[in-house]
């Protein structure tokens, strides 16, 4: 009796292990639109497995690269409503749902990732935008230099960009409006096609994407247009519910994880971009310099952009000018 009883016990204890054990751990989805072998779905991977690894294995995920569960335009969304539990996409795919945010990917000069990365973490930690409370804000990145990319057309003034099509996603297209082009609003996905077929004439991205996307098999030149260079900033976020759900223990650990991972954005973006360039060169690409007169009057005409943000964001109770003067100070 007492080997009967003694044998009950052992199998209730160790059900209750497994159990206990089992309810311990969270396995969560993870949506991204970048494709798996861009950059910044490798380090996604990479977060992910430095969570798995840090908290022994009670949180794990089931990652979704390159749109496969939510596309990059309505990533966001299916977190927020439950369909994905994290997310990585492009704020400006959501226009005018960020206004905050919206003044990071302005036209101000930006020089590297590292430096547009480190500003849009800086923005989130002073304002503390509310437009982010439907999620759990895990951390932001943003890509180096945005530039002109074109098909046929070489351009080395704004006489030769007036007229012409340019594929943009965002703050972007009032860049090249401002420049006297017509931009046409397509998410990066799309901007391949679009190019290969001469829908538009060139696009607005980062050179990295030459590479990432491939999109250096598509064009021949690209404008070094740094005094009107944006950038295009990305979130990482997790659904609320999820993380109230998670211990404290383990927020508390992916908290720290997210304080490293921008650092790794920036310089992999800018690392990126290096590629971007080698691809370009290798293909046969030409790099137009602007004058310094040239770009000048191109730094001139984001004068308006910048103001219709800071007007934009009044109207919608937000210190617009508080904003950019902030960005400024620190670029």
């Amino acid at each position: 009796m007492r080997k009967i009883i003694f044998t009950a016990f052992f199998i209730f204890c160790l059900n209750a292990f497994f159990t206990i054990n089992a309810f311990a751990k969270t396995t969560l989805t993870y949506s991204n639109f970048f494709p798996p072998t861009h950059v910044m779905s490798k380090l996604a991977e990479s977060w992910i497995a430095e969570v798995e690894k840090r908290t022994n294995g009670e949180v794990t995920f089931q990652y979704f690269p390159g749109g496969t569960l939510a596309k990059g335009p309505q990533n966001y969304d299916a977190v927020v409503s439950g369909i994905a539990d994290m997310g990585m996409t492009v704020l400006a795919y959501t226009r005018g749902r960020f206004p905050v945010s919206t003044a990071i990917d302005l036209p101000l000069g930006y020089k590297s990732g590292i430096q547009a990365t480190w500003i849009a973490n800086m923005v989130l930690e002073k304002f503390q935008p509310k437009e982010f409370n439907d999620t759990k804000i895990m951390y932001l990145h943003a890509h180096g230099p945005g530039l002109l990319h074109t098909t046929n057309k070489r351009v080395a003034t704004l006489n030769q960009l007036k007229g012409l099509k340019i594929r943009t996603t965002g703050a972007s297209g009032k860049v090249i409006k401002a420049l006297g082009a017509s931009p046409v609003g397509k998410s990066m996905g799309e901007c391949y096609q679009l190019l290969q077929r001469d829908v538009v004439d060139g696009s607005l991205h980062p050179v990295e994407a030459n590479f990432g996307w491939k999109l250096g098999e598509v064009i021949k030149y690209i404008t070094q247009n740094y005094s009107t260079a944006y950038t295009t900033t990305f979130a990482v976020y997790m659904n609320k519910r999820k993380w109230n759900k998670l211990s404290s223990k383990n927020q508390l650990i992916i908290k720290g994880i997210n304080r490293e991972w921008p650092i790794k954005h920036g310089q992999a973006w800018d690392e990126a971009d290096k590629q971007g360039v080698d691809f370009v060169k290798q293909r046969g690409g030409e790099f137009v310099q602007l004058t310094d007169k040239e770009s000048a009057r191109w730094a001139r005409l984001m004068r308006p952009v910048i103001g219709a943000y800071i007007k934009d964001a009044s109207a919608k109770g937000i210190n617009g000018k508080a904003v950019v003067n902030f960005i400024k100070s620190n670029l």
